[in-house]
């Protein structure tokens, strides 16, 4: 007889429906640079047929990475974007009717995931002030909790957790005996990084992905980070092939070729720097302390802004409500400077 799950029917999803090709597009934190043109050509120079016919083969890569990251290939597991691995181990990890603990508001995708699985997504919020406290996040764990999830930084707050905060936080999960997800999906914003803890200790992941600094979004490519035994756990759950050939080149030549990642990480700080320069200057208040993205308290309507800036200037930002102190505001994708002056210089026209 048919069948459909009630889960998936009720469950709330909301599917980004633009065309985006012809904008400046600052909402969905990418790079708008993108990688240099003349390194993307070399790279595909490579690229024969036997390679687009062949499946992709993950071995090699998974040890350059390991390299890259300084451990071995038993901590790692690749997949087809970091949302994959946090799905995998939400259902692995996780019983029908079991407890997650997560920070909102956060990335969507945890609070999806636990929904499409029947899993209690209990929601930390973050203080009026915008600032998370440590302690309502261990106020929140018990001995029925199976997982805990944090980012670092956290979008689309852009917070952290100093050390200090995250060894009170895995005392706490050890003990309940809870496993802990870390996603640094913008980890290289921000250096401060917890993947020590997912090498040294059991039942902590990490989680990572290329699509951030290494400007990669159109390939779908990550990675998880944990204790051999849970990462093959992991692995259990991934398709065939999950994650493609060219992703993984690419990302290969990526993270191997000298200075790469210090250029794309210059041009995102001075970018960043005029941005930040740019809004004291003409009074907004503004909030993201790490992460490439950042809130900024409009003069007027945050929503408005929103589409004027897509009708008149072919510029894409978003509009989030509530954010505490902040109200109404905008959120927006840092890029590299001549984007930053792009968007400065509508907001300015628009924001009065």
């Amino acid at each position: 007889m048919y069948y459909l799950d009630p889960k998936i029917e009720k469950l709330c999803r909301i599917f980004d429906q633009n065309e985006r090709k012809d904008y400046l597009r600052l909402d969905l934190n990418e790079n708008p640079e993108g990688l240099p043109q003349e390194f993307i050509d070399k790279v595909l120079a490579e690229v024969t047929p036997q390679f687009v016919s062949q499946y992709p083969e993950t071995m090699h890569f998974t040890e350059v990475l390991s390299d890259f990251l300084g451990t071995d290939k038993n901590h790692l597991c690749l997949v087809n974007g970091s949302a994959e691995g946090i799905r995998y181990i939400i259902q692995a990890f996780t019983e029908p009717g079991g407890r997650i603990v997560g920070v909102v508001p956060s990335y969507f995708m945890f609070q999806v995931y636990s929904e499409m699985y029947g899993r209690d997504f209990v929601k930390v919020p973050y203080n009026e002030d915008l600032n998370m406290d440590v302690e309502n996040i261990i106020g929140a764990l018990t001995d029925d909790t199976q997982l805990l999830i944090l980012l670092n930084p956290n979008n689309p707050m852009g917070n952290v957790y100093t050390d200090e905060d995250f060894e009170e936080i895995m005392v706490a999960a050890q003990f309940h005996h809870i496993t802990v997800l870390v996603d640094e999906a913008y980890h290289y914003f921000y250096p401060k990084t917890f993947i020590k803890y997912a090498l040294e200790r059991e039942h902590v992941f990490i989680t990572r992905t290329f699509s951030k600094l290494f400007s990669m979004a159109g390939c779908r490519l990550g990675y998880v980070v944990g204790w051999p035994d849970g990462i093959k756990m992991v692995q259990k759950m991934c398709t065939p092939h999950n994650t493609n050939a060219f992703a993984m080149k690419l990302a290969e030549a990526v993270i191997t070729t000298p200075g790469m990642l210090d250029s794309l990480l210059q041009n995102f700080k001075e970018g960043r720097q005029y941005l930040t320069e740019a809004l004291d200057k003409n009074g907004y208040l503004h909030k993201g302390e790490a992460g490439n993205f950042i809130f900024i308290k409009p003069k007027t309507d945050a929503q408005t802004i929103v589409d004027r800036m897509k009708a008149e200037k072919k510029i894409l930002i978003k509009a989030y409500p509530n954010v505490g102190k902040f109200g109404n505001c905008l959120r927006v994708s840092i890029g590299d400077r001549k984007y930053m002056q792009q968007f400065i210089g509508a907001l300015k026209e628009l924001d009065r």
